[in-house]
Formats: structure tokens, C-alpha cells, sequence
């Protein structure tokens, strides 16, 4: 199994961090582009991975009821600038993403209609979020990145605004079918830390933004039917 690394995944992690095992699983961490990688590579059975690579898998299946959602500003998703957005000439594109950069471009196409360059971002690419040039940023990073950018640009409220749908970031997507007991008992692995918040808040901490807020009020875990709608509108930008 591959999971991101990031804070908000720490509710859907819970469980297995807490000596939760299913058939002998393995689980491997990384950034959410890597562990896309894993899963196209076959390195990895099921991942949390970005939902932009579901076009590229030969197979996939969703499974379980829970995702890395948003129905409101997700706050770790967002297009830092110095300027204001009609402003922006050229958006760099985080490296560690590809759900996110994805999303970024949909909607600077089809909602805000910038004429802006994309560019691939580098190793140190935040220092480069100055003048017209500004950045998709996610994940923990961005948490700090609103403390140094004038103006940001929250992705998920965006996507919302454009299309009345929620946004799904990430989802638990096998490359293979999986037995039936297997997904049973993850499902209800992931369910334990979403319904034990407060507990997961306990053992994380970030200097930057308020966790309770950030698992309660900007993410969003449960795979809804409605969720399912915007993930499905969504892939229909990709082709």
C-alpha cells in the first residue's frame, strides 16, 4: 500500500499507524506524484494516489468509501502570487502533485481564462513566487506559504465556484482487483481515524494552521455520491 505523507492524511492513516494489519500489507510513504508512480509502475497494489493518473492505469478500481476531499476551501491547495490573478503572467507547477497542477490548469483555461505560461517547478520553486510569477503549492508547505504571499487562490473553492460539484484530490485506487475481506477491513481501517479526529489532532502539530480546522472544516473524507459527480467532471477536462 502507498499513502502521501502529508497531514491530511494522518485521519485515513490512523489505524494502521496504530498496529492495524490486513493480510501481511506493507505500507510505503512518499509525495503524492511518487507514490502515483508506484501504482502506474506496479511497485504498489493500492494507493492513496492523485486521481489524475486514474486515465493512465490500464486498471483501476476505486475502493472503499473515503478519499482526500473537499467541499470548501481546502487551504493546502492554492496559487500563491504576489500580484492579484488577472496579473499573473506565469504559474510554476508543484512537482510533488499532479491532481493538483491538473486542476490548476483546468481551471486557469475554462474558469478564470488567463493567458498565463505553465512552467515545471524545480527543486526550491517557492523562491521563485515573485513579481508576475506565481506557483501552484500544496500540502503541508502551503500551510507556510500563506504566511509569505500576498495573495493565494484556493483551488478546491475555485473548482467549486466553477462547477457547484465538490473536488476530490486523491482517492484509495488498486491497480488490480482485491479480495473482498481485504477492502472490507481497510474501508473500516480508515473509517476508525476519520471518526476519532481528536485523537489524530493529538499526535500531529503544525506550526502554521490549526488542525482540528484543517481535518474537520477544510478536508473532507467520505467518498459521496456527489463526490463520485465532481471526480467524474473532473476527468472529462483530462481526455
Amino acid at each position: 500500500m502507498g499513502a502521501v505523507s502529508y497531514l491530511n492524511t494522518k485521519p485515513l492513516m490512523y489505524a494502521f499507524k496504530h498496529g492495524l494489519q490486513i493480510n501481511g500489507m506493507e505500507i510505503r510513504e512518499d509525495y503524492p506524484a511518487k507514490i502515483a508512480g508506484m501504482l502506474l509502475n506496479d511497485e504498489i497494489d493500492v494507493g492513496l494516489v492523485p486521481v489524475a493518473i486514474i486515465p493512465k492505469l490500464d486498471e483501476y478500481h476505486i475502493i472503499g468509501d473515503f478519499c482526500i476531499g473537499a467541499e470548501s476551501a481546502v487551504a493546502s491547495v492554492c496559487i500563491f502570487s504576489e500580484v492579484p490573478l488577472e496579473k499573473i503572467e506565469k504559474v510554476i507547477l508543484d512537482y510533488q502533485s499532479k491532481t493538483s497542477v491538473a486542476l490548476a490548469r483546468v481551471l486557469i483555461e475554462h474558469y478564470w481564462k488567463l493567458p498565463v505560461v505553465f512552467e515545471e517547478a524545480g527543486e526550491n520553486f517557492r523562491d521563485d513566487i515573485k513579481g508576475t510569477t506565481a506557483a501552484v503549492v500544496i500540502g503541508d508547505r502551503a500551510f507556510e506559504q500563506r504566511k509569505i504571499s500576498p495573495y493565494f487562490y484556493d483551488l478546491a473553492q475555485a473548482w467549486i465556484e466553477f462547477t457547484g460539484l465538490p473536488f476530490v484530490f486523491a482517492a484509495w485506487v488498486a491497480n488490480k482487483k482485491l479480495p473482498p475481506d481485504f477492502i472490507a477491513s481497510f474501508n473500516e481501517g480508515n473509517r476508525t481515524g476519520v471518526e476519532n479526529i481528536n485523537e489524530v489532532v493529538s499526535e500531529n502539530t503544525s506550526s502554521f494552521y490549526d488542525l482540528k480546522t484543517y481535518f474537520t472544516k477544510n478536508s473532507s473524507y467520505r467518498l459521496t455520491e456527489n463526490k463520485r459527480k465532481g471526480l467524474e467532471k473532473f476527468l472529462s477536462f483530462l481526455g
